[in-house]
């Protein structure tokens, strides 16, 4: 285990709400203060073994803490390993799309969370968790699991499933101190610029958190900083490439791509296998390949849709990423504003890995049909149409604020990615 670093001025104010949902499990579980807390004047607030109340929220307003509110407090009846290990068990039994690539491995999955080492920070954060945004809780499970099962189905040994446990279990953390109408684990696929914006920042807090606050190995903050990045550079918040990427960042990032594509009951993993398959080069194919295995071995889904309706929306599809790529070089071609030649120089960039992912897929083709799966066309379709807003909001993000003439110019033009 690495030591532990001096915690930046990132957590001598506590967070508004992080601290919200510490308070609120505080109603039905027992938070008390583990030591006395100062704020950075040396004036004490809060009293050590003090159960933590709605007065200590009062008392920390606008105050800068000698040391970070996390570290000061403990959930002495909050998750534990034996929480854990439940909640893995009833994932395992569930009829969720995991389900069947669970239960290949769920004895050493259960042996391994059973010793999974929970630091107070970890313990605290994932109790408020669990009382406070039970859906996130339940994401970070299903993370602790599928990043297990996939690294024990790589061979891995006893410390790295361990790890990768670990890394699945805490990489929303920093979801944690956003707005919660933000920061919804699940609700990536339908989000909107403005709640894009917000939740951009959380792997970049997670890391602090983990790096800071626990005694976790590096690895671990450091996969959680890339669970959203991408090998060919298009994924948030750092646009990491290649080998910038770690070894567990790199299954992390497929672990999450998998429960954003199945966060539906009903889903299939065939549709993760699409997903993570759609844009050539986005995730490391060694993970990739693992689900793609697990999804052939379940029964495949039946399209919604007939083959004649698909082939229509595909030839729509078609038009809409074409339309989108003349309209991007021809407002480049007009401005001289640099932050927004940089917006568009980004939105090229995505549209050529959507374009490369497209010609690959031969959906292009109308003879595709006569050699693919209706349904998994079906997929395809809806995940470039999810790619295109993902488009739409990483090219405003990098735009920032721009004069109100360019704002509307790219408003305008990235309304056209989002037609879908």
């Amino acid at each position: 285990m690495s030591t532990l670093s001096t915690p930046s001025d990132a957590f001598r104010n506590a967070n508004p709400h992080a601290l919200a949902a510490i308070l609120e499990a505080s109603e039905t579980r027992s938070i008390i203060a583990a030591t006395d807390i100062f704020d950075i004047s040396g004036t004490k607030l809060w009293a050590s073994n003090q159960p933590v109340s709605s007065a200590l929220q009062r008392k920390l307003l606008d105050r800068k803490l000698r040391q970070p509110l996390e570290s000061c407090l403990i959930a002495e009846d909050g998750v534990s390993t034996l929480t854990l290990v439940q909640a893995l068990k009833a994932l395992v039994e569930s009829a969720s799309p995991l389900a069947p690539l669970l239960r290949q491995h769920a004895a050493r999955l259960s042996r391994e969370a059973a010793q999974l080492p929970l630091h107070p920070v970890a313990k605290l954060l994932l109790t408020a968790s669990q009382t406070a945004r039970p859906q996130a809780f339940e994401h970070a499970v299903k993370a602790m699991a599928l990043n297990g099962a996939l690294m024990v189905g790589n061979g891995g040994d006893t410390p790295e499933i361990r790890v990768a446990m670990l890394c699945g279990l805490l990489h929303d953390l920093g979801e944690m101190y956003i707005d919660p109408k933000y920061g919804e684990a699940d609700a990536d696929r339908a989000m909107d610029f403005i709640s894009y914006q917000q939740l951009v920042v959380h792997p970049h807090v997670g890391q602090l958190l983990v790096a800071q606050l626990t005694n976790y190995p590096s690895v671990v903050s450091r996969a959680i900083a890339e669970h959203h990045e991408r090998l060919d550079g298009s994924g948030y918040p750092h646009a990491l490439h290649g080998d910038k990427l770690s070894p567990m960042g790199r299954l992390l990032a497929v672990t999450e791509a998998t429960l954003n594509a199945v966060q539906s009951p009903f889903s299939q993993l065939m549709r993760a296998s699409v997903a993570l398959r759609a844009v050539p080069g986005e995730f490391d194919l060694n993970w990739v390949g693992k689900v793609s295995q697990a999804a052939g071995k379940q029964a495949p889904a039946e399209a919604v849709m007939e083959p004649e309706d698909i082939q229509a929306r595909l030839v729509a599809l078609g038009s809409v990423l074409t339309a989108a790529e003349n309209n991007v070089a021809t407002v480049a071609a007009q401005t001289e504003l640099p932050a927004m030649k940089r917006a568009l120089e980004l939105s090229q960039f995505l549209l050529g890995r959507l374009r490369a992912g497209w010609n690959e897929s031969g959906m292009w083709n109308p003879r595709a049909m006569l050699s693919a799966e209706a349904a998994e066309v079906e997929m395809m379709e809806d995940e470039l149409y999810f790619r295109l807003r993902g488009v739409q909001r990483a090219t405003l993000l990098l735009a920032g604020q721009l004069p109100a003439p360019h704002a509307e110019a790219l408003d305008r033009l990235c309304d056209s990615f989002a037609m879908g």
